[in-house]
Order: structure tokens, then C-alpha cells, then sequence
């Protein structure tokens, strides 16, 4: 079962999405059109066709997206570059891999330990003040940032059973430079390894885990025929968030209606894209193709712990950095987290 056909799967529902969107907010004019590129593939062309559809019928058919795929037209990497610069006038991109460009990039992308829970994130960004943040810091880039979408579970998968952070000792994990910096401080070995690259690199032994996605991803890519023991890190749920962007000089150039016809679909999209990854996750885990297990809780109190010294080197980057640190810390203490 590929993963587009997941994805049909897990649709159910979420063309009811809270926000709902009138056709009579925008006046007619000109028609422009959007060149937005993605992170993802053909696994997520109809929730792409959902956005477009919608943007299309909120500005009174004035505004039109064409939407790309993954690095069809610039490396997923650059796209925050392509979008400051013009090349691309959106992307849906995740600020993990652009965080040497903007301070804020990997707090935005999902620091671990920042929030435990959809609500929790919500909270962190809407009312603690994380958004207004990012909005500035994408700003000085000449970026509009539209707001966050969040993934869904984001945890570890390999190809020998888990019982212990003393177990990954004796393996190599792909994980992106965020979580491999709280690994390290275990001695886990860590590489990094574009998504491409995961089933050959598991499959030929090279590596022996990654940290990547949630079972869905893992199924879409394939890795369960190599690796099948799932380990909940329980390090962030959501497990990553993307961001919608846009390049400014052309936002400014939309009408305020045209503006709010991309805002409320972007809020739809997100709620939308987040339900899709959790409800195709809950389906791939009733398949029976994986084996699941957790850390022991000293273990997974050690992960929070490194993960709070990983703020402090974020929050002495910037004093921007600080105070969405200090957002984060206020986010947990609502929640007795810390």
C-alpha cells in the first residue's frame, strides 16, 4: 500500500475541518498566480489540491497556487532562499534545515521538550507568543510567515530491539542536528542521511536506526522491511512543525482580501495536514508490521533533561532566542512539565 493510498485512508473526516472558508471573502481583480514548492511528494497531492482549491474559491478565484513537489524546483534546503530571494513566491518547508540561516530555525522546527501535545503547541505559538516571533525573524529574511503545521508522532525505529538509551550505544542513528546533539551527550553515535538514503542505509547495515517520522513515514518509505522495532522517545509530539511562507514583496502586493483568503486557508491546510499523519499513523499501527516498546522512564527523564541544556545553547544565540525560550519554559510550567 503505497503511502498516497494512506493518505485517501486517513482523508476520512478531514474535509470537515473546523475552519471553514467563504467563497465571498475576496473581490475579483487580476488573477495571480503562486509558484509553491513542498517537502513532500505524491504521497500528499490531494491536501495540496484541497489548499489550492481553497485559496482559489476564497479569493473569488483570484488567486491560483501551483504547487511542486519536493526539490522540483530547488533543493528542499534552499527553499527558505528561493522564497527570500523571489525564485519561489511560497513553500511549506521545515526551518530544521535552514536553522544556520534563521535563529530561530530549529526552535521553530521542534526543539525536543518543547511541547508534549497538539494543544500544548498551539498554546506555545498562539498565546506564549512564539508566532509573533517567528514572524519577525522571518521578516528580516523579506519572508511572510503564515503559520505553523505540525506533523504527527516522531520517533525511533531500528533494526534490533530497544530497551535502554545504554542499547543505542552499540548503534549508529540517523538523526537530524537537533536530536543528534541530545544523543551525543549519551555517546550515541549519530549520522545524518537525506530520507532517499534510509532504506539502502538500513537494509545494507550502515546505519542500524533512524528518527525520522512516525510509522507512516516508515511504512511510505519502506523501512519496516529491514528494521520493525518502534521505540516511543516521548522527546515532542507533535514531533516536528513546518512553516508556511511567503515572499513579502509579494504579499504586499495582494489585496487584504486576498491576504486573508491565504491566511484561512493555511489554517485549514494545517489542521487538515495534522489530522492526515496522526490518523494514517494509528492505521499503519493496527497492520501488525511493526513491534513497539518505550524507554524506560529514568531514560526518558534523562532525554527531557538534556534536552532543557539544548535550550540554554539555543537561548544564548540570539535575545530573540531567549525569549522564545523563555516561551517555552512558561509553556511547560502551565502544564507541570518543569
Amino acid at each position: 500500500m503505497k503511502r498516497r493510498d494512506l493518505l485517501k485512508a486517513a482523508a476520512t473526516g478531514i474535509a470537515a475541518a473546523p475552519l471553514a472558508l467563504s467563497s465571498t471573502t475576496a473581490k475579483a481583480g487580476d488573477t495571480v498566480r503562486l509558484r509553491m514548492q513542498t517537502l513532500y511528494g505524491t504521497e500528499t497531492d490531494d491536501l495540496y489540491k484541497m489548499f489550492a482549491n481553497d485559496v482559489k474559491a476564497v479569493s473569488n478565484k483570484s488567486v491560483r497556487i501551483q504547487r511542486f513537489r519536493g526539490s522540483e524546483l530547488v533543493p528542499n534546503d534552499q527553499m527558505l532562499a528561493s522564497v527570500s530571494k523571489g525564485t519561489l513566491d511560497m513553500c511549506q518547508g521545515y526551518a530544521g534545515y535552514w536553522a544556520g540561516q534563521l535563529d530561530l530555525g530549529k526552535i521553530e522546527s521542534g526543539i525536543p521538550g518543547a511541547w508534549t501535545s497538539y494543544d500544548e503547541a498551539i498554546y506555545l505559538h498562539q498565546k506564549q507568543g512564539l508566532t509573533a516571533l517567528l514572524e519577525e525573524a522571518y521578516a528580516e529574511k523579506g519572508v511572510k510567515y503564515l503559520g505553523a503545521i505540525f506533523g504527527g508522532p516522531y520517533d525511533l525505529l531500528t533494526t534490533k530491539p530497544v530497551n535502554s538509551l545504554e542499547d543505542l550505544k552499540k548503534m549508529k542513528i540517523r538523526a537530524t542536528s537537533t536530536v543528534a546533539g541530545i544523543l551525543e551527550k549519551f555517546d550515541i553515535p549519530t549520522v545524518y542521511l537525506p530520507s532517499q538514503e534510509l532504506y539502502v542505509a538500513l537494509s545494507t547495515g550502515a546505519i542500524d536506526g533512524v528518527i525520522y517520522g512516525g510509522s507512516l513515514e516508515y511504512k511510505a518509505l519502506k523501512l519496516h522491511e529491514s528494521a520493525k522495532y518502534y521505540t516511543y522517545l516521548n522527546m515532542i509530539n507533535p514531533g516536528y512543525a513546518d512553516g508556511m511562507l511567503i515572499n513579502m514583496k509579494k504579499w504586499d502586493s495582494l489585496s487584504e482580501d486576498q491576504q486573508k483568503a491565504l491566511e484561512l486557508a493555511t489554517a485549514k491546510h494545517a489542521v487538515n495536514m495534522h489530522a492526515w499523519n496522526v490518523n494514517g499513523c494509528l492505521d499503519v499501527n493496527g497492520e501488525g508490521i511493526f513491534e513497539f516498546a518505550s524507554l524506560p522512564e529514568a531514560d526518558s527523564k534523562a532525554l527531557t533533561a538534556a534536552a532543557m541544556d539544548v535550550w540554554k545553547e539555543e537561548a544564548a544565540k540570539s535575545p530573540r532566542n531567549a525569549k522564545a525560550i523563555d516561551a517555552i519554559i512558561a509553556t511547560a510550567k502551565a502544564t507541570g512539565r518543569v
